[in-house]
């Protein structure tokens, strides 16, 4: 039925998968749908950077007539660690049609050496009450000492330097946001990225049966090998967009400030690349089978309905990842796959990781890997040169 096969395995996978790339990229919808993307990939870096990230949300102070006072505003802030915008206004009276026109938080007033007034809309809040607090102290502090003659600078001198050593049991992590980001973006786009090329393998299984191209080809390359150059030529070209759409985000993300050059970044983009070969392999010998049992396009949503409930599974899962990473129920299905291929690379960004956890779920995931292309090509070769009726999975599996 499949003819004799003439050329060694693999030219026969390389002739295919050259030609099935080949085929993809010259598609006037690939270049178009690319454009697009990295068209919402930077525009959606810098519309979160200039409208998302908050701005610059210092507070206004405004001081009226007292240089000094504006001065030591500005240094509490910045020794506290939250920076204060300081501004000179000429009177209080001036003040305080400011903070009512909302163009200042605080209109601040000298009242003594030590003290000021402070005239805000409501309340004053708390990280802005630090600083000025802050200030105030440090001027009536400096006025003390010019009853003494000793300057703040001299006594800065003769005071021996206070420190705080911190010994954190549970450190922060500084790329927390970092991370956050980057697993959405790996999980939303890996998602996209499997359905999309799972489905095109389908596709074109379906086309050439349906087209009897499958029987040309069938001539002179064993089914195995069309399958496989189909999978890998197809699986190269997402690759290649999604190493596209990479580079774009991660280029967009340090242009506008939202990441930076880090092992994070650089991990989460080489974990993407990894997992999506071994999650894309995984699902497109699936759907290439599952293509190979109908003979129209029209038909294929009724064999390929079980594998998007997988992957929608997957996707839940991963999402559930996000919202509790500790789970004891999200550990065991990292080891069981397919499973890993969305929640791996998620776990490498969130840092909970090991190195041997991650080399032992991609050997399971390889393992399985292989034991299912063995039936995925058992169903493709029984099933794609059978022109008519859908044929059912369990037929497929089990006829000779």
């Amino acid at each position: 039925m499949t003819g004799s096969a003439t050329l060694p395995a693999h030219r026969a996978v390389a002739l295919v998968a050259r030609r099935e790339f080949r085929v993809q990229v010259h598609k006037r919808s690939f270049w178009i749908s690319n454009a697009i993307m990295v068209l919402v990939i930077v525009g959606g870096m810098v519309a979160y950077a200039v409208f998302g990230s908050g701005g610059d949300d210092r507070p206004t102070v405004g001081v009226a007539g007292d240089a000094s006072l504006a001065a030591a505003v500005t240094t509490a802030g910045e020794r506290l660690g939250l920076p204060v915008e300081v501004r000179e206004v000429p009177s209080a009276a001036a003040g305080r049609d400011a903070v009512a026109a909302g163009d200042l938080d605080v209109a601040l007033t000298a009242d003594g050496p030590a003290g000021a007034v402070a005239v805000v809309d409501s309340d004053v809040p708390s990280a802005t009450r630090a600083v000025l607090d802050a200030a105030l102290a440090d001027r009536a502090t400096a006025a003390a000492l010019g009853t003494v003659g000793l300057t703040p600078a001299e006594l800065a001198a003769a005071t021996p330097p206070a420190g705080l050593t911190v010994d954190a049991l549970d450190p922060a992590d500084p790329e927390a946001g970092q991370r956050t980001a980057l697993s959405f973006a790996v999980l939303i786009v890996m998602f996209m990225q499997i359905v999309g090329f799972g489905l095109t393998v389908a596709m074109g299984v379906v086309e050439e049966k349906s087209s009897r191209v499958v029987e040309l080809l069938l001539s002179t390359i064993r089914p195995l090998h069309l399958l496989w150059g189909k999978v890998l030529g197809i699986g190269a070209v997402g690759l290649v967009q999604l190493l596209l759409y990479g580079v774009v985000g991660i280029g967009a993300g340090i242009a506008t400030g939202l990441l930076t050059i880090t092992g994070t970044a650089l991990g989460v983009f080489g974990a993407a690349l990894g997992w999506f070969v071994l999650g894309y392999a995984f699902f497109a010998v699936l759907y290439a089978a599952a293509g190979s049992l109908v003979s129209r396009q029209e038909d294929v949503n009724t064999t390929t309905g079980p594998l998007m409930m997988l992957l929608f599974a997957m996707y839940g899962v991963s999402f559930w990842f996000l919202g509790s990473p500790d789970s004891a129920v999200l550990g065991v299905l990292s080891w069981i796959p397919p499973f890993p291929a969305m929640l791996m690379p998620l776990m490498i960004a969130d840092g909970s990781a090991t190195a041997w956890h991650v080399a032992g779920s991609a050997l399971v995931m390889l393992v399985a890997l292989v034991l299912l292309a063995k039936a995925g090509a058992r169903v493709y070769e029984r099933s794609v040169l059978r022109i008519g009726a859908t044929v059912p999975w369990r037929e497929a599996l089990r006829s000779r």
